[in-house]
This record gives C-alpha cells, sequence and structure tokens, in this order.
C-alpha cells in the first residue's frame, strides 16, 4: 500500500521522533510511506479560533498535497488533525462544488495511526517491544470525534514487555484544548493538576496519547512536577524494538 504521511504542525515542529516512528511501523508492516512536502497546517486552528476564511486556503492546499498523488491512504499520528479533515473540510468547503468533491473524495482515506492499523489493516501486534509500566491517556479528540473506541489498547496489548495499567478518570480533559490553555490558563492549569494527579496514581513510568499536543500539555507538567513520569506518543512505542 502506498501511504502519504500527514505530519501535522505540531509532529513537525516540536515532536519529529513520532513522524519517524510512524514511518517505521507502516515500513515495517511492508508499506511505502510517502511524505508531500507541500503540506502544511490543515487549519485547524484558524477554524476553531473563529477565522473560516483563513483556513479554507488550507483546505485547499491539503487536496492538493494529498489528492493529486493517487495514495491509498493518508495516515496521520493525530487524531485531532484527522478530525479536522473529517469534522470540518466539508463545511469549510461548502459553496465550491469542485472543492467539496475534493473533500468527500479524500477525507475517507485520511486515518489516525491507531484506527489505520486496527481497522483498516486489521493489525494489532505490530512487532513492537517496550519493556514499561505504560497508562493510556484518551484524548479528547480521539474519544469525541475520531471514535477510535479500544485500537490504542489493543496496539497496547500486544506490545511485548509493556504492562498496561488503566488511568482514573481516563476520559476527562487534561485541560490543553488548543488556544483554550492560552486563553484560559488558570482553568487549564487546574484541569492539568487533575490529570496528573490521575497519571500518578497509577504508578506508570510513561503515560501514551495519540496527540502530541496533548502531551506537550502533560509532558510538561510531568516535567515540572519532577514525577519520573513522561509523556511517549503511542506511535513511539509502536515503533521501538528493544
Amino acid at each position: 500500500m502506498r501511504v502519504a504521511l500527514f505530519i501535522t504542525c505540531v509532529t513537525d515542529t516540536v515532536f519529529p521522533e513520532t513522524g519517524r516512528a510512524t514511518v517505521r511501523v507502516l515500513e515495517r508492516l511492508g508499506h511505502e510511506v510517502v511524505f508531500p512536502v507541500e503540506q502544511t497546517c490543515c487549519g485547524q486552528m484558524h477554524a476553531n479560533s473563529g477565522y473560516p476564511d483563513l483556513a479554507l486556503p488550507l483546505v485547499r492546499r491539503f487536496v492538493k498535497a494529498f489528492g493529486e498523488e493517487g495514495f491509498d491512504a493518508i495516515v496521520c499520528p493525530s487524531a485531532s488533525c484527522a478530525a479536522m479533515v473529517h469534522d470540518q473540510y466539508a463545511g469549510l468547503a461548502a459553496g465550491d462544488a469542485g472543492l467539496v468533491r475534493a473533500v468527500e473524495e479524500i477525507a475517507p482515506r485520511t486515518w489516525e495511526l491507531s484506527r489505520f492499523l486496527v481497522e483498516r489493516l486489521g493489525v494489532a501486534d505490530v512487532g513492537a517491544y517496550y519493556p514499561h509500566r505504560v497508562t493510556y491517556h484518551p484524548t479528547c479528540h480521539s474519544l469525541r470525534l475520531e471514535h477510535v473506541g479500544d485500537a490504542p489498547l489493543r496496539l497496547l496489548r500486544h506490545v511485548g514487555g509493556l504492562e498496561l495499567v488503566e488511568l482514573p478518570e481516563a476520559t476527562t480533559c487534561c485541560g490543553f484544548g488548543g488556544t483554550f490553555a492560552v486563553k484560559n490558563p488558570e482553568t487549564s492549569a487546574a484541569m492539568l493538576t487533575d490529570k496528573l494527579a490521575c497519571v500518578q496514581q497509577t504508578g506508570a513510568e510513561v503515560c501514551t496519547m495519540l496527540d502530541n499536543s496533548c502531551a506537550l500539555h502533560i509532558g510538561g507538567g510531568l516535567s515540572r512536577t519532577q514525577a519520573g513520569v513522561r509523556a511517549v506518543h503511542l506511535a513511539e512505542i509502536l515503533a521501538a524494538t528493544s
């Protein structure tokens, strides 16, 4: 299968290892991975901040970058950015019939990584080995828009050496929420404090998730409290073999 990597801004800028890990996992499974260099931001920040006119050119750019090469699938290590394509692109494209058709064609081929592996490929064991005690934080977009279900947990349960422990109050938001954390810092910090307490309660060495934006928020909090727990994207766990 010929797969395009939709890297996302946060991953490309702050967590490049997640992108490399995604490539390693997909190539290990026998797929060709291509990186369309024309890709930029998906427009989520603009749309969610109330600027659809600024998001629309980015929708067009996404369609051009990923729609012209005939990729079998477009895989994204971010539930929030995949959800942007699935949940908001059609509405933003309304009024441009050609763009609507392009979005309708490309959206079903766009996948969040864990759903792609489990649902599209039918794979739960990707040959990973990660000898650590791990807890999983289901991010808001993965739960409420991408509906990934138990795909991440199924993948984690098949990782050699990994001890998976349940996170208390797992479905509660970590407080990041994109620009919410900037506009409402006190509320965001209070929500993060609650999330960090739950993570530390598990005794885990690693807290994993599907969105690096949340990893940035939770990982920063864990670092400041010197909790001895790391925030690691699921792709990096799945890519590990020793």
